[in-house]
């Protein structure tokens, strides 16, 4: 097919960004570090100790997601009895922080001594709202940058409100001759 257009000979590859590149790179030190840190611990205690250690990371884990995660159903179920009773959602004191925690049982349940001590810190309230504001921050300056068109944009265009409830009339026309009520022949291959 033939638009008019030259097609380049040698087409260019867009540049690779500096976080698809680094960051198998630096998954696989960190899974090394981990692995290399459980050794030491194992020779300087025990490989009960060791083993002790990674189940209670799961078991605490686990906890810390099952808190989060009821917390967050509540605060939404409130929510939405609120709206629905035509008032205004107030804001709760601990609402915020819900999927930090869920982050940091995450951690604590993957297996290593650095995931366990990050999930740790990601429980501490001064580090949620830290880390919370960081990452607001961030999404917001790349929201901005984002290029007209991308998903950045499908972002932007979400979060309008428009009160009016604008709806776009339409008609439903069928292209098919078959009369109104008769079956459709079965699908073949």
């Amino acid at each position: 097919m033939t638009t008019g257009a030259q097609t380049p000979s040698h087409p260019t590859r867009p540049r690779r960004s500096r976080l698809r590149t680094f960051l198998p790179l630096g998954v696989a030190a960190w899974l090394v570090l981990e692995i290399w840190l459980l050794t030491v611990v194992a020779g300087a205690s025990s490989g009960l100790v060791v083993f002790l250690l990674l189940v209670a990371g799961v078991v605490l884990g686990s906890l810390v997601i099952k808190r989060a995660g009821r917390r967050a159903f509540r605060n939404l179920a409130e929510t939405l009895q609120q709206q629905q009773s035509g008032t205004a959602p107030t804001a709760r004191p601990n609402s915020e922080g819900n999927g930090l925690m869920m982050l940091g049982g995450l951690l604590l349940i993957i297996p290593g001594p650095i995931s366990d001590a990050l999930g740790l810190l990601l429980l501490l309230p001064p580090v949620q709202k830290a880390v919370g504001r960081t990452a607001e921050r961030t999404v917001e300056r790349k929201l901005r940058e984002a290029a007209p068109g991308t998903l950045g944009d499908a972002f932007r265009q979400s979060r309008i409100h428009r009160p009016d409830g604008k709806v776009v009339q339409g008609e439903v026309i069928r292209d098919d001759d078959r009369p109104s009520g008769t079956p459709r022949p079965p699908l073949t291959h």
